[in-house]
């Protein structure tokens, strides 16, 4: 069987790509994406499908220019449109104090995410192939992950993203490479073996091949596919029952503890990561064992988890227990350029557009907003969230609280008190996850356009999870 034969199989095995979609291929140059760019050449016609690619700059490298003039030689060669973003991550991370590689990865998805909604819902196509699955596999064992990181990268997620490689071996997309003469750039930091996905491709899984199991990639491969159709099920059974056990009262999540003890421990584990799920928004920080510490609290005892979180043991409930002091913070914005809200990790940007149609406009509340501009009344004022506060969101028959719609919402409990609002004058008009309010929304008279968006949030909507979250040991 061919390369091109197992590409097509891959494809229809997952329904990647249909008739008439269109393609963006996150094309940095290298191996996989090159050999990937040609295989998508040649199933073009095939599919009817359009094809674009997007290239990110990290500016980690020094190589990295050079990559992108390949890229861009190879697009113009090629004939097709290519869309190019930068930033320079490592001055993000070190600003920010995040980790490098997490900061890359936002913000490459980001604007993948971006460039896909502005050609009109394309899905990503992403070079990831069996061997970077298996090297994942590893990856997450040694971090102590649950089943749905031992399940690794999903072949297709929420018809967004596409990994038609990913059942091709890396030596398999070498020998075409060769074969076709296709030209393609090397990332020489991927021999670097300080890294521990370098250690684990270069030493570990040469080891084991050579020494256990010449098949090793292709029986990892069966096995994680077991475990990401297993996992679907349990967390299916376990979405019913977190929808039994966490309900929330006056402002506060409760999980009933009584319910809690009477689920086998898996289960029951399951529970509680819905719960701080819907706590925090995601569960990035949490191990293994603050799910235990949930699980085994006494009643009267109060549980402190990753991210300064509290939580109440009761003898039925547990309860979240609510920082002493929220979040305090005012800032008067112009409008202008970036608005950054060092307290609270959001950064926001502004512009206004003369021009327009409803039709070019991508609207997404978690994203951002788009103004009458007339209808504003500038600089407007960003401030947390009083107990008071309330709005005519937009279709809306009168005014809401924010506290009610933050719940239809699902903004997560433990965002809330430090959640940012947006006031012109004496009125709300949009806060991130709901809609602008109907005294400024656009309409057929709309001269001009003002446009909030949200370059960074301390929040990942379902939306902008490029990959489900995992809990680490």
């Amino acid at each position: 069987m061919t390369l091109l034969d197992k590409i097509r199989r891959t494809i229809l095995k997952y329904g990647m790509i249909q008739p008439g979609d269109k393609i963006l291929l996150a094309f940095s140059g290298g191996i996989d994406s090159s050999a990937l760019l040609h295989l998508l050449m040649a199933l073009r016609q095939e599919w009817a499908f359009e094809l674009y690619l997007a290239h990110f700059n990290h500016k980690l490298r020094v190589a990295a220019d050079k990559d992108e003039s390949f890229v861009r030689e190879r697009a113009a060669e090629l004939q097709l449109p290519l869309f190019v973003g930068w930033r320079d991550v490592r001055e993000e991370a070190r600003r920010r104090k995040t980790n490098l590689e997490e900061e890359a990865r936002f913000w490459r998805y980001k604007f993948l995410t971006e460039k896909a909604q502005e050609i009109g819902g394309a899905k990503i196509a992403l070079g990831h192939n069996l061997n970077d699955q298996v090297e994942t596999f590893f990856l997450r064992l040694f971090r102590g992950a649950g089943l749905s990181g031992i399940g690794g990268m999903k072949p297709c997620l929420d018809q967004r993203i596409i990994r038609p490689l990913i059942e091709i071996s890396r030596q398999e997309i070498e020998l075409y490479l060769q074969k076709n003469q296709i030209p393609y750039r090397v990332d020489r930091s991927n021999f670097d073996r300080r890294f521990l996905r370098n250690k684990i491709r270069a030493e570990l899984i040469p080891y084991l091949e050579r020494e256990f199991d010449t098949a090793l990639l292709d029986h990892i491969s069966i096995f994680m596919t077991i475990v990401r159709e297993e996992e679907e099920v349990l967390a299916e059974l376990a979405r019913k029952e977190a929808e039994k056990m966490i309900r929330e009262e006056e402002g506060v999540l409760q999980l009933d503890r009584a319910a809690l003890l009477a689920l086998r421990p898996a289960l029951g584990r399951r529970v509680i990561r819905e719960y701080l799920r819907q706590l925090k928004g995601d569960l990035r920080s949490f191990s293994f064992r603050d799910v235990e510490a949930v699980r085994t609290a006494k009643p009267g005892r109060i549980i402190t988890l990753s991210c300064d979180l509290r939580l109440r043991c009761e003898s039925n409930i547990i309860y979240y227990l609510p920082a002493e002091a929220p979040q305090e913070f005012y800032y008067r914005w112009n409008g202008q350029g970036r608005l950054e809200l060092s307290e609270i990790g959001f950064i926001f940007e502004g512009r206004v557009q003369k021009k327009w149609s409803a039709n070019s406009l991508s609207f997404n509340d978690w994203r951002g907003a788009f103004f009458d501009r007339q209808k504003l009344s500038f600089p407007l004022i960003i401030k947390p969230r009083q107990p008071s506060d309330r709005y005519q969101p937009l279709g809306g028959s009168g005014r809401k609280k924010l506290k009610e719609l933050f719940r239809e919402r699902k903004i997560p409990l433990f965002l809330r008190p430090k959640w940012p609002v947006f006031w012109s004058g004496q009125e709300i008009i949009w806060a991130p996850g709901l809609p602008v309010a109907e005294k400024v929304k656009i309409d057929h008279q709309t001269k001009e356009i003002f446009q909030i968006r949200v370059v960074k949030g301390s929040f990942l909507s379902k939306s902008e999870r490029p990959e489900d979250s995992i809990i680490d040991g």
